[in-house]
């Protein structure tokens, strides 16, 4: 005889983590049919600051000149290629987990976003994108008289 625990708390718990997870995807983005079919794509934060997003983005063992960023119509694209080693068979390899070939990330930003002063730096295989908002955009904080 099985006996089945049903717990409706976990239950509401996977609904709103796949929740969340949906709005979060149609902010900023998910992983495109590009980037899921090439095998790998760099994990990516997101952090919006009060002047500015931050993105940070793992990209390992790739040459800064191979990755390209480019920012069109608030849509962030990062691509660039990861070179495979060459191995032989006699150098004892048992297991190979890491992954090599093209990557390509996309990410939908608000439209708040000043795209003449994006700035992108690379550093110990970290890369890091500063997306600054428009000045226009930002929110003022409204006195209240009485």
């Amino acid at each position: 005889m099985n006996i089945t625990r049903y717990d409706p708390f976990a239950v509401l718990s996977d609904d709103m983590n796949r929740n969340l997870l949906s709005r979060f995807n149609r902010m900023f983005g998910e992983l495109d049919e590009e980037a899921a079919a090439s095998g790998w794509a760099p994990a990516v934060d997101v952090r919006e600051e009060d002047d500015k997003y931050l993105v940070t983005a793992d990209i390992p063992g790739v040459n800064p000149d191979e990755i390209e960023v480019t920012l069109d119509n608030n849509v962030l694209s990062i691509s660039g290629k990861r070179d495979s080693e060459k191995r032989e068979d006699k150098e004892g390899y048992h297991r190979v987990e890491r992954s090599y070939g093209s990557f390509f990330r996309r990410l939908v930003l608000p439209e708040t976003v000043d795209d003449a002063r994006v700035s992108a730096k690379s550093e110990n295989g970290v890369l890091y994108i500063t997306i600054p908002k428009s000045e226009k955009q930002k929110a003022k904080r409204i006195k209240i008289n009485g």
